[in-house]
């Protein structure tokens, strides 16, 4: 059984499908079978004060002001946007903790890889990925984000956390800076190809276990999809597929514990829900059904 944290909580009605999605993921996850669901207790705000901005984390849990409350792209400010960003992060630090006793897991989720300490950006609220490196500020996490747009905002906190790692592999620049522990590969939409992406993933594997990484967290972005409206033109389905089950044998083999979240994905609802749950499938086939 492969450990999911996930709670109905997570539902917001919003413009895009970035939330609506992670109700979709979990229904079909539960007809899938082979999931073991885990829902996160409600986040403790300080672990948030003490990642983010006071005012900036204030802001967003009161609704005002308007214009930093909803400075992430998600308007107008409401509650139940609110409460399901709160459970998300607190699922990315189960969805830790579970990893480290199982070896991996999953959170049905985003990093919101764009928020950085001031405030959030590009439908980003909280930086979830960085949450953990300072929620378990002894443990070393690398993070390999592989969202079509770089990790702009996990690469300035690495600045501010000096046991998190950001290696982003991307189509799309969005700013995405080179750190001491922040590394960039651009595959390019058009020009690009799976060979160059296989590379970038496979250094990255070996950034993780050269820095002695304790656990890798896997943004398993699907915007990089060709059929996306930002997606690479020759990331086919079979290559999207590829790439999962070269993660989750490269993670295995390197034995460092892995958990994953969902990261982008903007085409038509059901295609991108097919795709996330592409992710459970190669992880389960992996871990538990190979021999």
């Amino acid at each position: 059984m492969l450990d999911v944290c996930y709670s109905p909580s997570y539902f917001a009605k919003t413009h895009t499908n970035s939330m609506e999605k992670l109700k979709a993921v979990a229904d079909a996850l539960s007809e899938l079978g082979q999931i073991q669901f885990h829902e996160p207790e409600p986040l403790n705000i300080d672990i948030l004060k003490q990642l983010h901005a006071v005012n900036y984390v204030d802001a967003f849990l009161t609704g005002t002001p308007e214009k930093l409350a909803t400075f992430a792209g998600f308007k107008p400010w409401n509650t139940q946007l609110r409460d399901a960003v709160l459970r998300i992060n607190a699922g990315q630090i189960l969805a830790a903790e579970l990893a480290w006793q199982k070896g991996i897991s999953a959170n049905i989720a985003q990093g919101f890889h764009h928020a950085v300490h001031e405030f959030g950006g590009a439908f980003c609220t909280f930086n979830g990925l960085a949450l953990i490196a300072q929620h378990f500020p002894d443990k070393k996490i690398f993070v390999l984000d592989c969202d079509q747009h770089g990790g702009n905002g996990t690469a300035e906190f690495t600045k501010q956390l000096d046991n998190l790692f950001n290696f982003s592999i991307y189509g799309l620049a969005f700013g995405c800076p080179t750190y001491e522990r922040s590394i960039t590969r651009h595959i390019h939409k058009d020009k690009g190809n799976f060979a160059q992406y296989t590379l970038a993933v496979h250094e990255a594997f070996q950034k993780a276990e050269d820095w002695g990484a304790d656990l890798i967290v896997y943004q398993a972005g699907m915007d990089c999809h060709q059929a996306d409206p930002f997606g690479s033109s020759w990331f086919s389905s079979e290559l999207i597929q590829k790439r999962e089950e070269m993660v989750f044998k490269l993670a295995k083999r390197s034995q460092i514990p892995l958990m994953f979240v969902l990261a982008g994905g903007y085409q038509k609802l059901d295609d991108l829900v097919s795709l996330h749950v592409s992710s459970f499938r190669a992880a389960l086939q992996v871990y538990y059904l190979d021999s």
